[in-house]
């Protein structure tokens, strides 16, 4: 691992974007963004469509490399420098907008395939979990709200559901940095409401990054919120600065 640079950002906080540059032909799809995020916290990134918040995500997990810049995990990892896997076993999960669970299987066994295991896929599903690990299994099915669903098959479940057992997937991996994209697109109201109330559960105990669009979810969370745009951070501040900064306005929110 490389040591980060000796930066009181980096080394208080849990998550350092410093000086993050990405060009794709030509195009600058990150350009010198730098912000942090605190462990423990709810961070919501809001933003137009070309923004960067995609991007961000891609070069915190791994799956692209910056031109320059660096991300620093944990006051110590330099996550630039890393793979996708090695940056997965740091502790650091991503859900995609779309769900992406083993739909032929229960809702038990997708969590029990998630589980951080040495073994294969076959010797996992054919070995009996441990004590253990259905207590486990069973506690992360009623924090994501599937009770009574434990045998349901995945691709069974609405779209609210799936969501929410991905999420679960990642709790049961025991990530505590959850890049979270759009989790609510496509939901009903009620589920919008349950995934808000799950979120904010997880508050203290794992860090969360909502990249979101729907500002009335964003204001459910309470959380402050980093505006990007044109790859870079515009205005960061509690959601009724950022609602009613100029700026934001005029290139987001309009009047």
């Amino acid at each position: 691992m490389t040591p980060a640079p000796n930066s009181g950002a980096t080394t208080e906080s849990l998550l350092y974007l410093d000086g993050v540059t990405v060009s794709f032909d030509g195009f600058r799809a990150l350009n010198d963004l730098s912000f942090l995020v605190e462990a423990g916290e709810v961070r919501s990134v809001i933003g137009p469509n070309g923004a960067g918040k995609t991007t961000m995500m891609d070069v915190i997990t791994g799956k692209t490399r910056p031109d320059r810049g660096s991300v620093v995990f944990e006051g110590k990892h330099d996550l630039t420098r890393l793979d996708e896997s090695d940056i997965a076993n740091l502790g650091i999960g991503r859900k995609f907008q779309k769900p992406t669970v083993f739909e032929n299987l229960s809702v038990s066994e997708n969590l029990e395939l998630a589980r951080k295991s040495p073994r294969g896929v076959a010797r996992t599903l054919l070995a009996a979990p441990s004590e253990a690990e259905r207590a486990e299994i069973a506690a992360t099915i009623e924090r994501i709200g599937l009770v009574g669903r434990e045998h349901a098959r995945a691709g069974s479940l609405s779209h609210g559901q799936k969501q929410w057992l991905e999420i679960g997937m990642l709790l049961i991996q025991d990530q505590r940095l959850l890049l979270l994209d759009e989790p609510v697109a496509g939901m009903t109201d009620r589920e919008t409401e349950a995934t808000a109330e799950l979120i904010l559960s997880l508050a203290g105990a794992r860090t969360v990054v909502v990249v979101e669009h729907d500002m009335e979810f964003v204001r459910s969370l309470a959380a402050r919120v980093t505006v990007l745009h044109e790859g870079a951070v515009l205005a960061e501040g509690s959601v009724d600065f950022v609602q009613n900064h100029p700026a934001v306005i005029d290139v987001y929110l309009g009047r």
